[in-house]
């Protein structure tokens, strides 16, 4: 079987649903024949390169909340995280344009180090004082990860390097009717939205597994550029 995963570095729910499945899966009997792949998905991908902003003035701005609402809902973010054992930090925090790291993680795929930069890229951004929108930091991860130094480095400074599969990865997302993310495709037939719980993804991964049609699952909190909770079904 075959699942993929849209996400995006700088989705809470991306780092707390990714958590989430992989406790799913390891309540499924069959994991070991189960291929992960991830896909890419921009939350803000209009947003300037190199410029940032604290999360929680992005927040209140996006949603017309003030700065101790959006400093509730990181909190509320926050506590999902820790419930599943992940770290996260909700003061210190940048958001920004994730193009570059989509790219790197790309790179990483080709290298068979994908999900290795992809835990450390979430760590460093909700768990760490370290800002993933740092080229300089952002190459230090792939270098951790277990990627060449200088190919990582060529692939930042080229633009165009791996963008043509970040793009078609999120033309795919639209196509599967992917509008808020994390979004899990099973065996290109059936979809889930949101961070769900782990029992809702052994359900879904067993059901796919024996071929029937899954019971639609309930709405996640999920990010989302226009702030809806929407479950696509594949």
């Amino acid at each position: 079987m075959r699942v993929e995963i849209w996400s995006d570095i700088a989705c809470p729910w991306c780092y707390i649903g990714k958590a989430r499945f992989a406790k799913g899966l390891a309540g499924f009997a069959h994991r070991d024949e189960v291929e992960v792949v991830f896909r890419s998905f921009e939350l803000d991908p209009n947003g300037p390169k190199g410029v940032t902003a604290p999360v929680v003035d992005m927040l209140a701005k996006k949603y017309g909340r003030t700065l101790e609402e959006a400093r509730g809902m990181e909190e509320h973010v926050a506590a999902a995280a820790r419930a599943e054992g992940l770290a996260y930090r909700t003061d210190g925090r940048d958001h920004g344009n994730t193009f570059d790291i989509h790219r790197l993680l790309h790179l990483a795929d080709a290298r068979g180090r994908q999900e290795e930069l992809l835990d450390l890229a979430f760590r460093a951004n909700f768990a760490e004082e370290r800002s993933v929108f740092d080229p300089e930091v952002l190459l230090a991860l792939a270098v951790e990860a277990g990627l060449d130094e200088a190919e990582a480095r060529a692939v930042l400074a080229d633009g165009s390097a791996y963008a043509g599969e970040v793009r078609a990865d999120e033309r795919e997302a639209a196509e599967l009717g992917a509008n808020a993310v994390p979004f899990f495709v099973l065996d290109r037939r059936y979809g889930i939205s949101g961070g769900q719980p782990a029992e809702v993804f052994t359900r879904a991964l067993e059901q796919a597994w024996a071929g029937r049609e899954p019971a639609e699952p309930a709405a996640a909190d999920a990010c989302d550029p226009d702030g809806a909770c929407a479950v696509p079904q594949v």
